[in-house]
């Protein structure tokens, strides 16, 4: 499950990427969506199977 919505938060990412130059308006707001969606796409598996401290 969460490989799935890691790679679907990738890959949208990275549509977010290629629609920035595309739009008109908002150029710099797309593009960090697209930074913000592919860093949770990283960071979400590494919480999601971090171990507890004893």
């Amino acid at each position: 499950m969460m490989f799935l919505l890691s790679l679907i938060l990738f890959l949208g990412g990275m549509a977010l990427f290629a629609v920035a130059f595309m739009v008109t308006s908002f150029q710099g707001v797309v593009f960090a969506g697209g930074i913000i969606a592919i860093c949770l796409a990283m960071a979400l598996p590494m919480f999601a199977t971090r171990k507890s401290p004893r």
